[in-house]
């Protein structure tokens, strides 16, 4: 069974006819898809600023830490020294 050309017409002109709906269509889905990415992008930028802050808490952390055990070091090194003179 073939096409006769009066069904091919049929076919255009229904797909002219609705070319306009889909052409919203796709631009409503993109619209979409585009604010799908941006509240995506910003979650992931806030995600990552709170990660930002953790590392940098845990550096001051460290810092300190590190700071008490040279206290701690330079502290065993004068008593040390002071045993050695008596």
């Amino acid at each position: 069974m073939s096409l006769d050309q009066k069904d091919i017409e049929l076919i255009e002109r229904l797909i002219y006819k609705n070319a306009d709906d889909i052409a919203v269509s796709i631009a409503r889905s993109f619209e979409r898809l585009e604010e799908r990415i941006d509240a995506t992008e910003s979650r992931l930028y806030t995600r990552m600023a709170d990660l930002e802050d953790r590392v940098e808490g845990c550096r001051q952390d460290l810092a300190d830490q590190l700071s008490e055990v040279r206290a701690e070091i330079r502290e065993s090194q004068r008593i040390r020294e002071l045993v050695e003179v008596e």
